[in-house]
């Protein structure tokens, strides 16, 4: 924030050297009530160097700032060893107000990434089993952290790393050839293959050897036996059309579905490489990493049947995917519980001495819990995401009807409402945090969710209508006392953006649109914004900067935000 940055250059200037301004701009605090000032720098670490008390110092600092009060800043106050700076309300709000009007949507842009790209590992959900409220979470927070990383100037490539190979094909084609027809998968796909992989493990705890047949089918999986070829598409083509509904649904889309099976033929010059590099070791007949030195437990690269494992395909996934993108980054977001295996995948990568490997950056994140157990497809504990969609979407539309009949476009609308609650619900919670999954508190139109934010930026919408937003003539100016506290929001959007992308954390912009949108719902209570005035022209200014911004701050969520509720 530029204020920051100018009140640690005036402070600097005082203190002749004790301190740089990078420094004091480190210290900077904002105050935790508004009747404190807007910026507040701490003398504490002084008081050794300068050898007085916090309190003496900032008196003193404080009676020479105040003849250094220049246009932007009004009054200096030291208060407990603080001193606290009040900016000048009118000129910082008309200074704001304009730059938001005139950048528009581009109002908090940062130009870290200089179109360098980053790659996001996200989704990822397995074939032939349905997309779970399980698989919401990787979806949505890799996808806000898209759009906040192309806010930022970077250039993004979003990977479906799809769960498309693995010994669960060869369980889920033994199920199939026992129990499974070719009408009952045709009519309801992923319902009957859900059916039959439940009904496999079931059947497994009594039955030991379905574990060994189901190894066997995917060794010809493999191998590349015909049958089993045609089945594993099958599954996979019917699996990514049902996939890409709830994709729509959510207006989400990506750049890659290449999953584990793209890498097939990409593991053999890894494990070539390994080997090469002296760093594959032989434990108990399987080939493995040894990350002894980094207090890691081995890396398996090959099962002693020969089988390949997770950490070899993303480590050939990887490497194709610097190859191929050039990335400065490599996001995955995938749940907390995989951290080892990202450890010891970015240590083996170190280890072979790809320079990149320092980009690859795992983005852990809590679990969706049922009942308080982490949700469970092998057992059938399942919420599907597209029935919760769906139930969203009618209760949006519902609660329209109710409040407002005359509205058009009902449909659409509850759309944006409906998918918009539960993507908000999600990312309004720090990443890991687990979340209890409750239909009822995802689908509420009220309190801290996202109907609240997109009826307030309806609200502002119609008071842009009513009161025919007109750009200002440059003389209209704003007391800005009852809007500081809107205005205080609004400056803080860049800040928030920068804070949010440096810890890959999209909860703070849906924590910020909810306390931009608490400001002007309070504002909007308190005053005439449409009254005939001196001040009504720079108020509605105000709404539409208000509007711009949490269109953009919900943009950056994956929500749209609707003109009309």
């Amino acid at each position: 924030m530029k204020y920051v940055k100018l009140y640690s250059e005036l402070l600097a200037a005082e203190m002749e050297g004790v301190f740089s301004s990078y420094e004091i701009e480190r210290l900077i605090e904002k105050p935790k009530f508004l009747h404190q000032g807007d910026l507040a720098f701490p003398c504490f670490q002084l008081a050794k160097t300068m050898r007085k008390p916090p309190s003496e110092i900032a008196i003193g600092l404080c009676s020479r700032l105040q003849s250094r009060v220049d246009g932007l800043f009004d009054r200096f106050e030291s208060v407990g060893g603080y001193i606290n700076a009040f900016l000048n309300k009118a000129k910082v709000a008309k200074e704001l107000l304009n730059e938001i009007r005139q950048k528009k949507n581009h109002f908090g842009d940062l130009h870290l990434g200089e179109s360098q790209t980053v790659t996001i590992d996200l989704s990822s959900p397995n074939i032939a089993k349905p997309f779970s409220m399980g698989h919401l979470r990787s979806t949505v927070i890799g996808n806000s952290l898209s759009l906040i990383y192309e806010k930022c100037g970077y250039k993004t490539v979003k990977i479906n790393h799809l769960g498309d190979w693995g010994t669960q094909f060869g369980k889920l084609i033994t199920a199939y050839k026992l129990w499974g027809t070719e009408e009952k998968v045709r009519e309801n796909p992923i319902q009957e293959l859900l059916a039959l992989y439940v009904k496999f493990h079931e059947a497994a705890e009594s039955q030991p050897q379905l574990e060994q047949d189901g190894r066997d089918w995917f060794r010809r999986l493999e191998n590349g036996d015909v049958e089993a070829l045609k089945l594993w598409k099958w599954f996979k083509d019917e699996s990514l059309k049902e996939f890409k509904k709830i994709y729509d649904l959510m207006g989400i889309e990506f750049d890659s579905y290449a999953g584990e099976a793209f890498y097939n033929d990409k593991m053999e010059p890894i494990i070539e490489m390994l080997r090469e590099k002296g760093l594959l070791e032989e434990s108990d007949g399987a080939q493995v990493v040894n990350l002894d030195d980094l207090e890691l437990p081995p890396c398996l690269i090959k099962k002693s049947d020969g089988a390949t494992l997770y950490a070899t395909r993303d480590l050939a996934a990887a490497k194709y995917r610097f190859e191929e993108y050039s990335f400065v980054k490599s996001l995955y977001v995938v749940g907390n519980e995989q951290s080892l295996h990202f450890k010891q995948l970015k240590a083996v990568l170190d280890k072979m001495d790809f320079a990149w490997a320092a980009g690859i950056t795992h983005v852990p994140f809590g679990m969706m819990l049922k009942d308080g157990k982490k949700m469970s497809t092998r057992k059938g504990k399942v919420v599907l995401l597209e029935d919760v969609l769906k139930d969203s979407i009618l209760l949006a539309e519902k609660n329209i009807k109710e409040k407002n009949s005359s509205l058009t476009n009902k449909t659409d609308i509850a759309e944006m409402v409906g998918t918009g609650a539960i993507i908000f619900h999600d990312l309004k919670n720090f990443r890991m945090n687990d979340i209890e999954f409750s239909l009822e508190e995802m689908l509420k139109v009220e309190g801290e969710t996202g109907p609240y934010v997109q009826y307030t930026y309806a609200r502002a919408q119609s008071l842009l209508r009513k009161g025919v937003f007109v750009e200002p003539n440059g003389n209209d100016n704003l007391a800005a006392v009852t809007e500081w506290p809107v205005i205080t929001e609004l400056q803080a959007f860049p800040d928030t953006i920068k804070r949010a992308i440096e810890r890959n954390d999209p909860s703070l912009i849906a924590k910020y649109v909810l306390t931009l949108s608490q400001a002007f719902n309070k504002y909007y209570g308190e005053v005439r914004i449409l009254g005939d005035d001196s001040e009504k022209a720079s108020r509605i200014l105000m709404v539409h900067a208000v509007s711009i911004v949490l269109e953009e701050g919900l943009r950056m969520l994956g929500i749209k935000a609707p003109k009309e509720m």
